[in-house]
């Protein structure tokens, strides 16, 4: 019975010996890798919360929907396919992979890129080599040191003679490193393992939500003050609004199909993303002895400067605004509905290149009609104070004011005609506005137009004022000067405005206007 036990032992060893090799082979995996896209669709969502501020420009709040086609051979067995280049803000739960001959069996999202900050996070606490070369002689000297902290805030590099900041010598120096880390990808990447009976060539198609996007609307007004007065005292702007689409990643998007949805898609938060680690280092230096005795050996020259996203629209609509009753947009983007929200769509295939932007024409409005009001509150005011009021542009979101079209929130620049040219009189931003709903830029305080409260005899029931509302300028101007308290007895002058006791009133050129009200006092 023994030597029977002993003998299976033996040909279940030998089984394990001859059998495993020929079955590892047999279920070896090959690897397909997917580097070009055949198609691309790009639909945008601007960010949650954002509330009138600008696009992040440096990692931009929104996110997209990103819809790839891509064309691949798949081996017949198991087989890995990566899918290079996505976009490094995927969020890998979202991605869904279909036209495979058996589906997807896994699913792995490559987090860490192949870059300085990659290279030094995956050499930390392990030895390179530094090089320098001297801006004197020119010598170059190679010693190997130990990375004991970075990559964030700055690269400390320990030697034999002791510690020190990467960049931070003077010396033109770089790192030098044995090899690429197995782990590190050159681009972001995701891959799945599917499986199939024969080799096939497929078309498949990649969607997946991706953070670091998006887009705005920036409306550019131009008004003539000196522009004949039309019924109800209101005038014509020219109104013209880009569609600005920011892609805060490393990856560009070349000839998509590219849309923008307005409004707030219920989207519950899906948790901190871990970023991926493919970007440069920002590095920091300590000072060190005094400044004279730092020698610099490269100088630094400056031969152009960047314009920030909103300069860089307000330069190329200024030149334009004079003509822009006759200005047709070759490209705009064309608006449609999509349930509760409205949609945009770019009817020509773009790029959207990494950290850049894209603008296309969006609205074209050249005959907008508006009124030009002034607003103050009595209560901002002390006796005896003297204030310049702000003013409005406010307009009908309806089709024979020139309008009738969902006006998506963003930023707004304001230009004044002027002997000059179009000249910059305000900037601000603006809220989703729907068809039918009145439309309201505010803009700045204009010294011309003055409001000053003063109190008047009063008894133990009321307190008495005086309003004087000033107007030193060459034209009429119309008023809305909110009274937010209880008056006492009724005034002609005065209505109801959102359930406010409001003073309408229209001070010619030059002149002024003088309201009297009182204010009810509270018994003791």
């Amino acid at each position: 019975m023994r030597i029977f036990t002993n003998l299976f032992s033996i040909f279940r060893l030998f089984i394990l010996v001859i059998i495993l090799p020929v079955s590892s082979e047999v279920f070896a995996r090959e690897v397909v890798v997917s580097t070009e896209r055949d198609s691309v669709n790009l639909t945008i969502y601007q960010a949650p919360n954002r509330n009138g501020r600008a696009i992040n420009a440096n990692w931009p709040g929104g996110y997209a929907l990103i819809s790839e086609k891509r064309t691949i051979v798949i081996p017949a067995g198991e087989t890995q396919i990566r899918f290079e280049d996505v976009s490094e803000g995927m969020l890998p739960e979202s991605a869904v992979v279909s036209g495979l001959p058996q589906g997807v069996i896994e699913k792995n999202r490559d987090e860490r890129l192949l870059s300085p900050f990659g290279l030094v996070d995956a050499y930390l606490k392990r030895r390179v080599t530094i090089k320098r070369t001297s801006g004197e002689t020119g010598k170059v000297t190679e010693k190997e040191v130990f990375i004991t902290a970075g990559p964030t805030g700055g690269v400390i590099l320990e030697s034999d003679e002791g510690f020190e900041a990467l960049r931070c010598t003077g010396l033109p120096e770089r790192i030098i490193y044995p090899k690429a880390p197995h782990d590190l990808s050159a681009k972001p990447t995701l891959s799945i393992i599917t499986q199939s009976d024969r080799e096939v060539r497929v078309t498949l198609t990649l969607t997946y939500l991706a953070q670091g996007f998006d887009w705005q609307a920036n409306y550019i007004a131009n008004i003539d003050p000196d522009a004949a007065v039309l019924a109800d005292d209101e005038r014509k702007m020219n109104l013209f609004a880009w569609l600005t689409v920011a892609n805060g990643g490393n990856q560009s998007f070349d000839n998509a199909n590219l849309m923008a949805i307005a409004g707030s898609p219920n989207r519950e938060n899906s948790g901190r993303q871990i970023r991926p680690t493919g970007k440069g280092l920002r590095l920091q230096c300590w000072p060190q002895g005094r400044t004279h005795a730092i020698k610099v050996q490269d100088k630094l020259i400056v031969t152009g400067s960047r314009l920030r996203p909103q300069e860089r629209s307000l330069a190329i609509v200024a030149d334009a605004m004079n003509e822009l009753p006759q200005l047709k947009a070759a490209i705009q983007a064309e608006q449609e509905n999509l349930g509760d929200l409205k949609l945009y769509r770019i009817p020509e295939r773009v790029d959207v290149k990494a950290k850049g932007q894209k603008q296309v024409a969006m609205i074209v409005q050249p005959n907008a009609q508006y009124r030009r009001i002034f607003i103050g509150d009595v209560s901002e005011f002390n006796d005896g104070e003297t204030f310049a009021l702000e003013y409005i542009l406010r307009s009908k979101n309806e089709k024979k004011s020139g309008l009738g079209l969902p006006l998506p929130s963003g930023r707004f620049a304001v230009f004044e005609n002027s002997k000059y040219g179009p000249l910059l009189i305000g900037e601000g931003s603006i809220g989703d506005s729907a068809i039918d709903e009145e439309v309201e830029l505010f803009m700045p305080a204009v010294p011309d137009v003055r409001l000053e409260i003063q109190s008047a005899k009063n008894n133990k029931r009321q307190q008495n004022y005086r309003a004087t509302l000033s107007n030193a300028s060459n034209y009429p101007i119309e008023a809305e000067i909110d009274i937010p308290y209880i008056l006492s007895g009724r005034n002609k002058n005065i209505t109801k405005i959102d359930g406010i006791e409001t003073w309408v009133v229209t001070v010619p050129a030059n002149g002024e206007a003088v309201l009297k009200y009182s204010v009810k006092l509270e018994r003791q």
